[in-house]
């Protein structure tokens, strides 16, 4: 498996929201440190990116509109500089609706795209799928 470089941002998301680690770890240890989390905003007056399908309901209209939200949240990051390394963690749904809407800057930076919903799971279990 792929060294994480010290500092690399590690954002495990789901369709509600996200946390938001960086590797404090030196060498090849990981050690990841909690900075924020990313909650939805605004969701019925950002919407989602796209065209929902007719039969959407509410909870997918509003998972696609944090994954627009996540996207954006993520480019002002590489945009301002402030990460030069990504793994972005996500159960498959969310990782499928991200994965499109991700700037270049932002697909630049990412190491890696684990497909796995780990966002209520305690810390050793995140790193634990990252070794």
């Amino acid at each position: 498996m792929q060294n994480i470089p010290r500092n690399t941002l590690v954002v495990v998301a789901d369709g509600v929201g996200a946390r938001v680690f960086r590797n404090a770890g030196e060498g090849n240890a990981l050690s990841l440190i909690q900075e924020s989390t990313i909650k939805p905003a605004d969701l019925q007056d950002d919407g989602p990116s796209g065209v929902r399908p007719p039969e959407s309901t509410k909870q997918e209209t509003d998972e696609a509109t944090f994954a627009k939200q996540l996207a954006e949240h993520l480019y002002q990051g590489a945009h301002r500089g402030d990460y030069e390394h990504l793994i972005l963690i996500a159960d498959p749904q969310t990782l499928g609706q991200v994965r499109p809407l991700l700037h270049k800057e932002v697909k630049q930076r990412l190491l890696r795209e684990p497909n796995k919903g780990l966002t209520s799971s305690p810390l050793k279990d995140i790193e634990a799928a990252l070794s």
